[in-house]
């Protein structure tokens, strides 16, 4: 203790080194963890850059290939042909266009643009069912609507740009447009008037499925079909069912005209040779059988004389007229004929982003 008490400082000096020691040596050992850490990440990055460098295509030296300046590029190019799509997938405007549909708002215009249809197919000549309602005959039924209006408003916008398609297309005649089920009204309507199928919807767009019937020459149909592909709107064509037109025939001359009905001659059944057999006796019915013993057909003549028998009338033939007469100068290469046409199509409607 007295030593101590001596040599205090020297002590004091001995448990600082010692103090000072063991600092040095665990910052040493961290830093030797530190390090070897640091190599194994640059042996890492090492390899990713020697497979990098290995792949095809290289991903670039800055010099001669600038893989940054070509994804930039790629990436102008994308915007370009995403701005360019997105013209096709214009959003047909309800009908109204509110926020929140009430029923007589929704009422009202379902009167007007059935009006305004109707109007315009007059105008092109488009000839439509009677007090046709274009799907919507349950609800012009209805005096107070309380259903799905939103969905019924977007459905009268897209029957009216189908409509639009086809009156400008000017079609023969309108058979049907058949939508899907999306308010309580349309369990009420006409089946004519719905599809079974529902809308699908995908991580992009709405997908809704209308079903149109009409009749129109060729000429027309293609009218349709081009319509439906310069739409501004996302009209798809899904499928086409073509068929001649029932009972319609074409001249050279595009004059239409029905087949008159061909009628099957009445079968005449002739009456039977000489007397019923309940006035000949089973010796002359024998007789006249075999023709033996002056009972034969000669006898039976002689004895009850000869009974008329009904001539059977030829089979009639009424021709059908399938063209008429050929008339002079050149004659027509085809015939064209009125066809049954039932086109699927399908309306894609772009979810918004998220």
């Amino acid at each position: 203790m007295a030593w101590i008490k001596r040599n205090l400082y020297f002590v004091i000096g001995c448990l600082l080194a010692l103090g000072l020691m063991g600092g040095a040596g665990y910052y040493t050992f961290t830093r030797l963890q530190r390090n070897a850490k640091a190599k194994e990440d640059l042996n890492a990055a090492y390899e990713e850059l020697k497979g990098l460098n290995n792949r095809n295509p290289h991903p670039g030296d800055g010099r001669t290939v600038d893989n940054i300046k070509l994804a930039k590029e790629q990436q102008q190019e994308l915007r370009k042909f995403l701005a360019k799509t997105t013209s096709s997938f214009v959003r047909i405007v309800p009908i109204p266009d509110s926020p929140k549909v009430a029923g007589s708002e929704f009422a009202s215009a379902l009167r007007l643009t059935i009006a305004q249809l109707q109007r315009q197919a007059t105008n092109n000549s488009v000839v439509l069912p009677s007090n046709y309602n274009f799907s919507f005959e349950a609800q012009r039924q209805q005096p107070f609507l309380v259903g799905n209006l939103d969905a019924l408003a977007v459905q009268l916008g897209e029957v009216k740009a189908i409509s639009d398609i086809l009156n400008q297309a000017k079609i023969n005649s309108l058979l049907s447009i058949r939508r899907e089920r999306v308010s309580t009204e349309d369990n009420s309507g006409p089946p004519t008037d719905y599809l079974d199928s529902h809308s699908q919807t995908n991580d992009l767009a709405v997908l809704s499925p209308y079903e149109i019937s009409f009749q129109a020459f060729s000429a027309e149909l293609a009218a349709v079909v081009s319509g439906f592909a310069n739409s501004p709107h996302a009209i798809l064509v899904k499928s086409i069912n073509v068929r001649p037109a029932a009972g319609v025939l074409m001249d050279p001359a595009g004059m239409t005209y029905v087949p008159p009905p061909i009628y099957a001659p009445t079968a005449i059944i002739p009456n039977r040779m000489g007397p019923p057999p309940g006035e000949m006796s089973e010796r002359e019915r024998f007789a006249q059988r075999y023709g033996i013993g002056g009972g034969g057909k000669d006898a039976m003549m002689q004895r009850y004389g000869q009974r008329p028998v009904a001539p059977v009338p030829p089979p009639m033939t009424i021709a059908t007229p399938t063209t008429a007469a050929p008339r002079g100068g050149l004659q027509p290469m085809l015939d064209e004929r009125q066809l049954d046409v039932t086109i699927m199509v399908q309306i894609v409607k772009l979810l918004p982003p998220k």
